[in-house]
């Protein structure tokens, strides 16, 4: 549950917000990620007025409040503002009427002032909002940036999946997060990735410690985070188990309902696991491009062997 509470410790400084009444409404819940401007219910259209939104009064509404007479002014005030609304906001500190600090006062609404301008503020609050409700899941694992590609590492504890982030930055890749990675949906397309603020920047490494990614190797190392294009899962080496040596054959895993390219890698000693990360990501560039190295060499394979099938019947003949 989102509370204009959370609203207000999170992004007040960004929004400049400036609580002016109402303080005993900042439980109330957020259930919405829309923002609403209610002039034309102002103006007495009330049918499908929106419910359980952020309202901003930008220089319309307040001027044409304004030009209102108390009992009128008072009636369309106490029509907009219902026991849903989590929060008001006045826009550009315009002063707010007395019957609205009144009605939010005696409601409990929220009541705020910002420097802004209306358009401003439903354009931040909105993108504030969708974010906040974005879909999110934990998944435990070890994100990181290959050429450009979001590559989630995830195994068994102690396979060394921390050990293969580690080499990828020594080659110039970047770590978005170590151990707990939160991903999110964005737009209802896409997934972006990214750490927790207590843990940004380290990395647990068993025998040495907790260490400073950013510190060791510079800022350009990490990032806070990055969209999400695959995942590999390390194993141990299973001679019993059958590992596909072509490629043809493409898994994918679902996470928050979208498809996600997924790979298994063994892991054995004198496999370089840094190098085959590499080569998975850079071949996953390929196919996004319309190069698919196994399809191109299975079509390559199956003319061939037409060809000396044709040869073998005309031999025949």
């Amino acid at each position: 549950m989102y509370l204009v509470q959370n609203l207000y410790d999170q992004y007040g400084k960004y929004l400049d917000l400036e609580l002016i009444a109402g303080e005993s409404g900042m439980h109330r819940s957020i259930k919405k990620p829309e923002v609403h401007r209610p002039g034309l219910s102002l103006a007495g259209y009330r049918k499908s007025l929106p419910t359980a939104r952020i309202l901003v009064f930008g220089k319309v509404e307040i001027s044409y409040i304004r030009e209102l007479d108390p009992t009128s002014r008072l009636d369309r005030l106490k029509t907009v503002l219902t026991s849903a609304t989590p929060a008001v906001i006045i826009a550009r500190y315009y002063r707010p009427p007395k019957e609205l600090v009144m009605i939010c006062q005696e409601n409990g609404i929220p009541l705020f002032r910002a420097s802004m301008s209306a358009t401003t503020l439903l354009s931040k609050i909105t993108f504030i909002l969708l974010e906040e409700f974005s879909p999110s899941v934990t998944m435990h694992g070890t994100l990181v940036e290959v050429f450009g590609v979001g590559v989630l590492i995830q195994g068994e504890s102690s396979v060394g999946k921390s050990e293969a982030a580690l080499g990828l930055l020594e080659r110039g890749h970047r770590l978005i997060s170590d151990d707990v990675v939160k991903v999110k949906k964005r737009e209802g397309s896409y997934l972006v990735g990214s750490g927790p603020e207590l843990t940004r920047h380290l990395m647990e490494i068993r025998g040495i410690g907790i260490i400073n990614v950013a510190h060791l190797y510079g800022a350009v190392c990490v990032r806070p985070d990055k969209g999400l294009d695959i995942v590999i899962k390390l194993e141990e080496w299973d001679d019993r188990h059958f590992y596909d040596r072509v490629g043809l054959e493409e898994k994918f895993c679902d996470i928050l309902g979208i498809s996600i390219p997924f790979h298994i890698l063994p892991v054995k000693p004198g496999r370089d696991v840094v190098l085959l990360i590499e080569t998975i990501a850079l071949n996953h560039r390929l196919k996004d491009m319309g190069y698919h190295s196994a399809k191109e060499f299975n079509v390559k394979l199956l003319e061939t062997i037409a060809k000396r099938q044709e040869k073998r019947v005309a031999a025949k003949r």
